[in-house]
């Protein structure tokens, strides 16, 4: 049995009754710093197994990065040889991937894995300054009969970037999302102080909410909700973030997990 499922995240309901959606940010897949770094990319893909998700939006993933593999390659699991993204797709799951940001011994960004077929794979740059490398990974989704437009964002650090790039975000949708079809923006908005509902909302998005907000950053004691699945033409259900020692210790953040509806 994989241990991350005991995190009382409740079964998936009967396919095709509603779509369950993920957002996760994996820290490049390692912890810690110094001699005390360590590799999580492998319990990664036992957590993200477990979330059992029919979308899995991950930020901060990397498809190569020559120090890090280098510094792993003798542990006991060692680093992938191929791309963090793949690596953590369950069985049978699409992947999907693009860079945000190159650096000086790798890159990274952003990936969808999907138990449902992808359509074309695009990406659009929202950076707003040189010193953090931005962007949104669009990938149509057919799920039952219907398309599903999801948009991966990891948005910036200070918040007038962040407004800028949620203007980007709704020029980026008004040129290549129909108005009428199923929307789903998921991801780490980095929203320290909880602004950004109104002018997602001014876009025709809704965040998905449960009975409370639920915070998922830092992993250890989350007290902020910086992951959000904000949503247009859908339901939201139940919202729910799995907790416990084994996920605080993958990554700083927690996933964020919701069961939709069609609206």
């Amino acid at each position: 049995m994989n241990p991350y499922a005991a995190s009382q995240l409740p079964p998936a309901t009967e396919l095709g009754h509603r779509l369950r959606v993920a957002t996760y940010n994996i820290h490049k897949g390692v912890r810690g710093v110094g001699p005390r770094k360590r590799l999580e990319i492998h319990n990664l893909g036992l957590g993200i197994e477990a979330l059992d998700a029919d979308l899995v939006f991950l930020q901060e993933v990397r498809l190569y990065h020559a120090r890090e593999a280098q510094r792993f390659d003798r542990t006991w699991f060692g680093w992938p040889d191929e791309g963090q993204a793949e690596f953590l797709a369950p069985e049978g799951y699409a992947v999907a991937y693009r860079t945000n940001a190159v650096t000086r011994h790798g890159e990274h960004g952003n990936a969808l894995l999907s138990r449902w077929p992808l359509g074309d794979i695009g990406h659009h740059d929202i950076s707003d300054h040189r010193f953090e490398q931005r962007g949104l990974l669009h990938v149509p989704v057919q799920w039952h009969g219907a398309l599903v437009h999801a948009v991966v964002a990891h948005l910036g650090l200070i918040h007038a970037s962040r407004v800028r790039q949620v203007q980007r975000l709704a020029e980026f949708i008004e040129a290549t999302v129909p108005r009428d079809a199923l929307l789903i923006v998921a991801g780490d908005f980095n929203d320290w102080g909880e602004r950004l509902d109104e002018p997602m909302r001014a876009i025709g998005l809704a965040r998905a909410l449960g009975p409370r907000q639920r915070p998922t950053f830092p992993s250890r004691v989350p007290v902020f909700a910086l992951d959000r699945i904000y949503t247009r033409a859908l339901s939201c259900r139940f919202t729910h973030v799995p907790r416990g020692t084994a996920w605080a210790r993958m990554s700083d953040h927690l996933p964020l997990v919701a069961e939709f509806d069609l609206a």
